[in-house]
């Protein structure tokens, strides 16, 4: 066991493959949560944690390790919620996409004497809701620990324990840089989605429903991506926007490159370029962060279809 009294604050798929894996792998001795809608509460109390609370507040009392899990707009009203409940010496993570935001909404309603570590485990998939989890979705996948200077060296071990116990792995980040990092891998390529996504919806209107009805691999998988929680995605554009429109500029402009190939009948630019993008591909089959399996049809193992 690594904490005696876990709290949740916020019950979706993070929150409840948390508990989920805590509980399989006897990582913390109570789990605890909150959430703002009735419903959500009794699926929890039901399915993963021991005490559900209707305020936050009620919910940190006591708690050695406190992760938010809430959209990251809803960060500060529930960091000054929660900041007088702080047990002394406890832990205050979170697992949001973005992570500059979350300092800035965070860290000001700290007290003394308690640990705020933010963190970003990358994993998940395009479904929501506390029944939505699973106790294997963090395995062999990365959980980022961005530290704060000054932070308990202590602190940050036992968090770095308790996401390997659950079977992640474990890199720390300066924050600014994981933003960067992050609006590559992951925030332009779902804007992205989202985008050619509502192409194919404006398609679909003129042309039949041919676009749904025919759709290729590429296309499902981009709908996949466009299925996530929609209120999480807009959070996330708000508050990483520099990082965000700094690569979306640089997206734009290569895809000017790629127009001018095609306008031109350059092929041999073309094969070049995605002879270079296909090696990423391998990259990251080759680094344990994907199957190179084919997807048509392919029932997904847990944990498999981040977004």
């Amino acid at each position: 066991m690594i904490y005696h009294r876990v709290a949740l604050i916020g019950l979706g798929l993070i929150a409840s493959s948390m508990a989920h894996a805590m509980r399989q792998y006897r990582l913390a001795g109570t789990i605890v949560g909150h959430a703002q809608s009735a419903e959500t509460r009794a699926i929890a109390r039901e399915l993963f944690c021991d005490e559900v609370f209707a305020t936050p507040a009620e919910a940190v009392k006591g708690a050695d390790l406190v992760v938010l899990c809430t959209p990251v707009g809803a960060m500060a009203e529930i960091a000054r919620a929660i900041a007088p409940h702080l047990a002394p010496g406890a832990t205050v993570t979170d697992v949001g996409s973005v992570k500059g935001a979350v300092v800035e909404a965070v860290a000001p309603h700290m007290p003394e004497g308690v640990h705020f570590i933010p963190g970003h485990p990358i994993a998940g998939t395009e479904h929501s809701g506390p029944r939505s989890g699973f106790a294997t979705l963090f395995q062999n996948r990365w959980w980022l620990l961005t530290p704060l200077e000054g932070a308990d060296p202590a602190a940050t071990a036992r968090l770095r324990a308790l996401c390997e116990g659950m079977g992640a792995n474990v890199d720390e980040m300066d924050v600014a840089h994981h933003d960067l990092v992050l609006a590559v891998t992951s925030h332009t390529p779902h804007l992205i989605a989202y985008t050619m996504v509502g192409v194919a919806e404006h398609m679909r209107r003129v042309s039949n429903s041919e676009v749904i009805k025919y759709s290729a691999g590429g296309f499902r998988d981009l709908t996949r991506i466009a299925a996530s929680d929609p209120v999480m995605w807009r959070d996330v554009f708000l508050t990483n926007k520099d990082a965000v429109l700094d690569i979306l500029g640089r997206f734009t402009e290569e895809l000017f490159v790629l127009q001018r190939a095609i306008r031109m009948g350059d092929g041999e630019h073309l094969h070049a370029y995605f002879t270079r993008t296909r090696a990423i591909r391998r990259g990251i089959i080759e680094a344990g962060q994907d199957t190179s399996a084919p997807d048509f049809g392919r029932i997904a193992p847990p944990g498999e279809g981040k977004g």
